[in-house]
């Protein structure tokens, strides 16, 4: 295989991200008033949401990606992804399967900034050797 088709396990298909919060009503308003009085925090919450969703600049972002990046919550989150850790995370998809990308500590180092999230992103990529659909594969 020359590492450029499709099935390439080194091309991401996609993103997830999942946050540190249930995707219920009662859960939604229970993070968002736990948020204001300081006793629940999600770092994806604060990169990707403003006071009740999602900012502008989180969803061009998202737009600007060569993939989908789909956000669940820890309560609809897939089962796939559900194994690779706790929330919250940045998931990678490729056509071998998800692996985590980005854990706890490495988006809470984003400081809430989405091209903080977006260079952190291509940063562990590269370091995973993986890449965007349409770029060259790295030589191994």
């Amino acid at each position: 295989m020359s590492g450029t088709g499709p099935a390439d396990p080194t091309t991401v298909t996609g993103l997830v991200g999942v946050y540190d919060a249930d995707h219920t009503l009662r859960g939604e308003l229970a993070y968002w008033i736990g948020a204001r009085l300081g006793r629940a925090h999600c770092a994806l919450c604060d990169i990707t949401h403003g006071v009740l969703r999602p900012t502008r600049e989180w969803r061009a972002s998202c737009a600007a990606l060569p993939v989908p990046f789909a956000t669940f919550h820890r309560d609809d989150q897939p089962d796939a992804v559900r194994a690779l850790g706790t929330p919250p995370l940045v998931a990678v998809e490729t056509p071998a399967g998800f692996r985590l990308l980005l854990g706890p500590a490495d988006l809470e180092r984003c400081g809430g900034s989405v091209a903080a999230l977006t260079a952190a992103v291509a940063d562990a990529l590269r370091a995973a050797g993986l890449r965007w659909p349409g770029e060259p594969a790295v030589p191994s």
